[in-house]
């Protein structure tokens, strides 16, 4: 292995494949490298753990990658920063809301800044010619590397050879031989390098990270902004549009209704303001409405949550309505007749 442990690297780091393979390509080069995942909190690991699908006290996958190499990793948390671009991005969404241009233009910006702040002398990651419509054909890699302020320091070891010569190529940081040129959506270059590094634990290939991406989490989203609801998004809130059934009501009244067990747990513990909804006296689902409501509203809503419990059969079901405080009067104890599903799909958002 070549010794050039004076040049610094900052591996702009998801753990999954292309990523761990880029790291190792540099680290080959005897070049010191950090990674950096930056968390938007919108993946589908940061999903499994909140619905408590997976443990929360075992390493998160990029944790056990990072230490498999043996490098230092940082993770550090951007959803309030990353927020607005989700919302308004400049280049557009993808086939869900995902704003795939402006999210790497935003994780590299982030990497820079690690990388100036720790004196570090340029940025890697695992990005590959072709792999990615939308975000990693060649002029979208162009665009990416202006916009981010990286032009000349930003190298992706696994398409080297099919890009420009970078800054740490031409100086004699990194030998450009020993770099790739991997290019199209097709990871059998890819599979067949982990196997040479002797890599066998590792995210499976083309495995989607980020629900963004997703069609009906992008329906809920594109209905919060439609609605004027956008103030309501904080993380917990962005994290609840992934969980349960949506429903939006006549009057504006959005309410959401867990599907299971470990989703009525989760929106049982929501942290923002809404309004609880639970059968009284069956076994049933829990609702919440969030945001603005009225009387009607709130009387469908309990409809719905008394449709989806064991007393649908039922001629009428009394439902329970709470505030974060916990308390119940009665005047928040409502008998309603449940609603069809039929008359419920019409509803879902």
């Amino acid at each position: 292995m070549q010794e050039n442990s004076s040049i610094k690297a900052v591996a702009l780091f998801s753990g999954g494949l292309d990523s761990v393979l880029a790291t190792r390509l540099i680290l080959e080069q005897g070049i010191a490298v950090t990674a950096i995942h930056i968390r938007t909190s919108l993946s589908y690991v940061d999903r499994a753990r909140m619905l408590g699908e997976a443990p929360r006290d075992q390493p998160l996958p990029v944790e056990i990658a990072a230490e498999t190499l043996g490098v230092g990793l940082e993770i550090i948390d951007a959803f309030e920063e990353y927020l607005p671009m989700v919302l308004e991005p400049r280049y557009g969404y993808g086939s869900g809301v995902n704003p795939c241009i402006d999210c790497r233009i935003f994780l590299l910006r982030r990497a820079k800044r690690w990388m100036e702040e720790h004196s570090y002398h340029f940025v890697f990651t695992g990005e590959v010619v072709g792999q990615r419509p939308k975000s990693q054909k060649r002029p979208t890699l162009r665009t990416v590397e202006r916009e981010s302020g990286l032009q000349g320091y930003l190298l992706r070891p696994l398409s080297a050879k099919l890009l420009d010569p970078t800054i740490p190529e031409e100086r004699g940081w990194v030998d450009r031989d020993k770099l790739l040129g991997i290019s199209g959506r097709g990871r059998k270059a890819q599979i067949a390098l982990a196997k040479q590094f002797g890599i066998v634990d590792y995210a499976q290939p083309s495995g989607g990270c980020c629900y963004l991406i997703d069609k009906t989490y992008a329906r809920r989203l594109r209905d919060v902004i439609a609605h004027g609801e956008t103030a309501l998004i904080n993380l917990a809130f962005a994290q609840l549009l992934a969980v349960g059934r949506h429903f939006r009501l006549p009057d504006g009244t959005k309410i959401i209704v867990g599907r299971d067990e470990r989703e009525n747990d989760f929106i049982d513990h929501y942290n923002g303001n809404g309004l609880w909804l639970r059968a009284a006296e069956c076994v049933g689902p829990t609702g919440l409405v969030v945001g603005a409501s009225s009387p009607d509203g709130l009387s469908l809503a309990a409809q719905i949550v008394a449709g989806y419990g064991r007393g649908s059969a039922e001629s009428e079901v009394l439902v329970e309505l709470r505030f974060a405080s916990g308390l119940v009067a009665p005047a928040q104890l409502l008998r309603v007749a449940p609603l069809s599903r039929e008359d419920i799909h019409v509803l879902m958002v």
